[in-house]
């Protein structure tokens, strides 16, 4: 049993796929039906929601059942405000006269938080966060980001 609890804890570290699917169907059970879509960008690097995000979203978002409605899954240091504007658009075009929820596990800053204020639900923990909204630009100094 003890070699179980093992495996089932470095799978969670590596982040399997099975671990994931396992963590969203639990989710998309509590949510009526909906179908949840995860969106995570990295708090350690230097990685924020860009337009090409929205593309990508679009692209899953054409291929799955969305009947009874969409239901986001946002956790993001932020980037650009733009982006965070069509992802938004996208969503509510796709969930189509059903609105999209947005759920926040744990932060959701600036753009996120803009892709937040577009949902027509936020469902957040109690440890979770939102904002603030700060339009900044990262730009590459030689070895550091700024």
């Amino acid at each position: 049993m003890t070699n179980n609890i093992q495996k089932q804890i470095f799978a969670e570290q590596r982040q399997h796929s099975s671990t994931r699917l396992n963590a969203i169907k639990a989710v998309e059970s509590h949510l009526g039906g909906r179908t949840l879509v995860t969106f995570f960008t990295s708090f350690d690097h230097p990685v924020e929601i860009e337009s090409r995000d929205c593309d990508m979203l679009q692209s899953v978002l054409q291929h799955i059942d969305l009947t009874n409605g969409l239901a986001v899954m946002i956790d993001s240091p932020g980037g650009d405000g733009l982006a965070a504007e069509r992802i938004v658009n996208t969503c509510r075009t796709y969930s189509g006269t059903r609105d999209y929820w947005a759920i926040v596990p744990g932060r959701a800053k600036s753009a996120a938080s803009i892709m937040c204020m577009g949902a027509s639900k936020i469902m957040m923990a109690a440890p979770s966060e939102l904002g603030p909204i700060d339009p900044q630009i990262i730009r590459r100094e030689g070895n550091t980001w700024r």
